[in-house]
């Protein structure tokens, strides 16, 4: 009786929900089930445009200074005493940088022009009495012998030939004396440092570096078979940071060799004076190689998915078309669509779905509410 009451209680329930309205879509005029229909996306078409766009070659280095000029100390084993500049300081050509103990040296020049002073005197001697043994020869009197005329002679010769040796000696004390103060040969910025007072300074040692007048360029490293297509004076953008104003620079000289390695050939691009330049940064730069033509679309226009892009074409029944392109060259917010598979089919009459595409799938139904 129980299970028989349970049975009837099911029946009763299943003809209820067969009878309420809704439960089931309404049949149409051939008696079957209406599909419930999908909204229509409303989009604005636009046409790719034929633009004229820049050729670039991009290409990645590091700034290094123009030149630099190491400077050391030019005298033998003398201390440091002074020093006047430190790494990053801007220096004139002729400035002092560092000076050296003088003080032997200046004893040295003293005895030397003692020297020289005494072998002037021994010089005007001697020719005073050179004088007066030609007087006598030219007079024809026996005043003095041949012989003696002669040692005078010889003696006024080798007194010059002492004061000569002297001069050059003293002057060579002066160089030394000079040398003492080590200048900066051109204007620049000190990059490296090495002097410090009390220590001794040798020749050949690298007590300063200098760039020569601030000047930093940039060394880009350039596949060898694109170093062809750049010249001396061609314009360069370099970019030191991410959304920074790029720099403007001129290819300075482009290396005549490759690197066996990396098959990379360096160009050298000079730039602009500036702050923020600091050698041995990485950068990455573009180099302009002329124009030609393209055709070129919004980036709103272009659908990223699984790594390909893809336009929306509007076909005949107001549906889309997803269409494969491979992108080229970007200028401000338009993006270059290149040949490729399907960018056959895309030319300035073709209308394409101007935003929103990210909301589309192939074959969708569009209401166009917008044309250009």
């Amino acid at each position: 009786m129980k299970l028989q009451l349970t049975t009837w209680m099911i029946a009763g329930a299943v003809a209820l929900l067969a009878a309420t309205p809704g439960s089931a879509q309404a049949p149409d005029a051939a008696g079957k089930p209406a599909k419930a229909g999908r909204a229509a996306l409303s989009v604005s078409l636009i046409s790719p445009l034929q633009q004229e766009w820049p050729q670039t070659l991009m290409a990645n280095g590091a700034l290094a200074p123009w030149q630099e000029v190491v400077i050391g100390a030019q005298t033998n084993a003398l201390r440091i005493e002074q020093v006047m500049v430190d790494i990053g300081d801007r220096v004139v050509k002729g400035q002092v940088l560092a000076t050296l103990r003088a003080a032997e040296i200046d004893n040295e020049l003293a005895q030397s022009r003692a020297s020289l002073a005494e072998a002037q005197v021994l010089a005007a001697d001697a020719k005073e009495q050179a004088d007066r043994a030609r007087k006598i020869e030219a007079s024809g009197t026996q005043a003095l012998s041949a012989q003696q005329i002669s040692q005078l002679l010889n003696t006024e010769k080798q007194t010059q030939v002492r004061v000569q040796l002297v001069q050059a000696q003293v002057q060579a004390v002066q160089l030394r004396l000079q040398n003492t103060r080590i200048v900066a040969p051109d204007e620049g910025v000190i990059s490296a440092r090495s002097a410090s007072v009390g220590a001794m300074a040798q020749p050949g040692q690298d007590l300063f570096r200098l760039i020569r007048q601030s000047r930093i360029e940039w060394r880009a490293e350039v596949p060898g078979t694109a170093l062809r297509l750049l010249k001396p004076g061609q314009a360069v953008k370099v970019f030191l940071a991410d959304g920074a104003a790029p720099l403007a620079g001129k290819i300075r000289m482009v290396a005549p060799t490759v690197d066996a390695q990396t098959r990379n050939g360096l160009v050298y691009v000079s730039l602009p004076l500036s702050s923020e330049l600091r050698p041995g940064l990485f950068v990455r730069g573009e180099f302009a190689t002329g124009s030609s033509t393209g055709l070129s679309i919004p980036q709103s226009a272009i659908l990223q998915r699984d790594g390909f892009a893809y336009v929306f074409r509007l076909m005949p029944d107001n549906k889309v078309e997803q269409v494969k392109v491979q992108l080229g060259r970007r200028v401000a917010e338009r993006v270059e669509v290149m040949a490729g598979a399907g960018a056959s089919t895309i030319t300035v009459t073709t209308k394409l779905v101007a935003s929103g595409v990210a909301f589309l799938s192939d074959g969708d139904q569009v209401k166009v509410v917008d044309s250009k």
